[in-house]
């Protein structure tokens, strides 16, 4: 045989092979609402560079952060219905389709970042199976830091609070203005810069974390560090996707997910501190809530845990009885 068809059959074998890899290789798109320099975004690209590395690159996950593939309140139904494998959500968000997404948004059910892992083991099964109902599941999560109120002046009490425009991002934020006397306003997280700019908004409750990420230094000059409650982020994956991976890159996948969540839960305990230091070296004053003031929001926070517990039903009961094995009340 000469040399020129040997030469041939190289190439052509090669091209087979290239091809086969390039058969075997999956893209997933795993969109995202906040900001890239965010510690959860962060964590999101070091999960997908650890998935290309488990998989030897079969499997490559592209993150879109800051809502530039879906704003947050569609990040889930483009899961549910195959626009994206995979997708980061803030579960509370969701909490008028299923009381079971705002448990983690109740204030003073959780403390502290021991009894928010109590509550993930009791919240994340039932919303495993309420998800898988929609071809769904849980990835993993990680939490936000804890939650307390963000305004321009000085404030001691609720009545202090009233007529302000409060940003509302979920039901329970929706429901706490509502019970405190203030205006809501719906603004999401890739929108909140903008709108503390503008003044759109007067107050709002949420993290350290978005405190840094939005500069509310330059609109707003006062922390009050509620404690309120210890939201979490998760990332759902369909199920059919899932599926359709080899056993093989399943099982490297779901290893990486679990190393994600604890390397998430870590860095947001870890991070409390470092992002309240840059809040107060940018003039902000953080501050504990005063007595009148802790006593009036706990006083709501009751009301809203009341309210949950009844649209939760018998679930929602059970499910609180669990985790107060768990947490026994102080």
């Amino acid at each position: 045989m000469s040399r020129l068809p040997l030469v041939r059959l190289a190439a052509a074998l090669a091209c087979i092979g290239l091809t086969g890899l390039a058969q075997a290789q999956t893209k997933w798109d795993l969109p995202s609402a906040y900001a890239p320099g965010n510690f959860h975004t962060e964590n999101l690209e070091y999960f997908a560079k650890q998935v290309d590395v488990a998989t030897a690159g079969k499997l490559k996950i592209v993150v879109h952060s800051n809502a530039s593939l879906f704003k947050a309140p569609e990040i889930k139904r483009a899961v549910q219905g195959g626009q994206a494998q995979l997708g980061e959500i803030l579960l509370v968000n969701f909490e008028n389709e299923s009381p079971l997404f705002g448990m983690d948004g109740m204030p003073a059910l959780v403390g502290s970042y021991a009894q928010a892992q109590k509550l993930e083991q009791v919240q994340r099964p039932a919303l495993d199976k309420y998800l898988e109902a929609q071809g769904m599941k849980v990835l993993f999560t990680v939490p936000w830091q804890p939650q307390g109120i963000y305004t321009k002046k000085p404030v001691t009490s609720v009545a202090e609070m009233k007529g302000l425009k409060w940003r509302s991002y979920s039901p329970v934020t929706a429901r706490l203005a509502e019970l405190m006397n203030m205006v809501p306003v719906t603004i999401q997280a890739a929108e909140l810069s903008q709108a503390l700019a503008t003044g759109v908004v007067e107050s709002y409750l949420s993290s350290s974390a978005t405190g840094v990420d939005t500069k509310t230094y330059e609109s707003m000059k006062y922390w009050y560090d509620f404690q309120a409650f210890i939201p979490k982020n998760a990332v759902i994956v369909s199920l059919k996707a899932l599926n359709a991976l080899d056993p093989a890159t399943q099982q490297a996948l779901t290893k990486v997910a679990a190393e994600a969540q604890a390397r998430g839960w870590k860095i947001s305990e870890e991070k409390e501190s470092v992002l309240k230091k840059i809040l107060t070296d940018n003039g902000m004053t953080i501050a504990p809530p005063s007595a009148t003031f802790l006593a009036e929001f706990n006083k709501v926070g009751s009301t809203l845990l009341g309210d949950w517990e009844k649209k939760a039903g018998a679930q929602g009961t059970a499910l609180l009885a669990d985790y107060r094995k768990l947490v026994p009340a102080q």
